[in-house]
């Protein structure tokens, strides 16, 4: 009895150390591919939880769809709007009110080093564009945030809520979202080729105009500590104390060509999305996640690709 005892304590043990240690240290996760949204893994992919800065994906996809729409250059300038330093007092890029800076650069410093005050600021902006438009008695970042909303219920995120374009937890109910709904964001926002382009940048130079002052300069650093590693070409970080630590990553490899029977040929792209909710160590738990995740796409492919029904 005591060897059977012995044996059933030891299976236990070793089966617990096989499991994927994400799944017992992470809130969720999902592991899918890129062009047909098929979850190839996934824990919890439809819990709703707090998703801290990777709201900004979503502010981004906003303000890229509104420059669109109305015809606004990236180098357009935007205004630092009273009272937004509220929101952020580490102020790391030191904005002030009154400052002037073009779209662009507050992209970057939205989506690169994840600044609270760039995302408020970019829909102030727009939002005021809106407010004039609709003749809202609305405030202009109400009318941005129910922009995200319209976008989140346009790709299907049915556990998505939006309270704020920067993530921050709010004091009486957080943003939230889930695993699952983040890939169709990330999706979608990947096939932007300008967003593609913001969030693969390792650092960037932004200039900031102070009223009546000499322009100031600042070289921002990207958080995604795994860009560049491992075919890693994006996407976002988010942290707070009620989310935890969260990450979603884009990786790619060289899309698939297939030789058809009329010498045509099938080019199938190759791109993973993992997303990551309420870590305790989000680069390694997302990146062992993606090492995997390219062995289940394999077998996926090596099995035509088939859909969930």
């Amino acid at each position: 009895m005591h060897h059977r005892f012995a044996a059933v304590f030891l299976l236990t043990c070793l089966l617990a150390f096989l499991q994927p240690a994400s799944a017992q240290e992470v809130a969720a996760f999902a592991i899918a591919d890129a062009t047909t949204g098929h979850l190839l893994d996934s824990y919890r992919p439809n819990k709703k939880l707090p998703i801290a800065s990777l709201t900004k994906i979503a502010t981004a996809m906003v303000v890229l769809d509104w420059m669109d729409v109305r015809g606004q250059n990236a180098g357009s300038l935007a205004t630092i709007p009273p009272g937004v330093t509220d929101i952020d007092p580490s102020n790391p890029v030191g904005f002030q009110p009154g400052d002037q800076v073009s779209l662009r650069d507050l992209l970057y410093a939205m989506l690169i080093q994840s600044d609270n005050i760039a995302a408020y600021a970019l829909a102030d902006h727009v939002g005021r564009d809106l407010q004039r438009n609709t003749q809202s008695d609305s405030k202009p970042v109400d009318l941005f945030v129910a922009q995200m909303n319209a976008l989140a219920r346009n790709l299907g995120m049915t556990r998505t809520v939006f309270l704020n374009p920067h993530g921050l937890d709010a004091v009486r109910e957080d943003p939230h979202s889930t695993a699952h709904d983040l890939v169709l964001l990330t999706s979608a926002a990947m096939q932007r080729s300008a967003f593609r382009f913001y969030v693969s940048q390792k650092e960037r130079r932004i200039t900031r105009r102070p009223p009546g002052g000499k322009p100031v300069e600042y070289n921002l650093a990207n958080t995604n500590e795994l860009l560049g590693i491992n075919a890693i070409d994006g996407v976002k970080t988010g942290k707070s104390a009620r989310a935890g630590e969260c990450l979603i990553l884009s990786a790619a490899r060289p899309p698939e060509s297939v030789q058809n029977p009329d010498n045509s040929y099938t080019i199938t792209p190759r791109r993973l999305i993992v997303v990551v909710l309420g870590s305790t160590n989000r680069f390694n738990d997302a990146k062992r996640l993606l090492d995997n995740g390219w062995n289940l796409y394999d077998q996926w492919a090596a099995a035509g690709r088939p859909l969930e029904k």
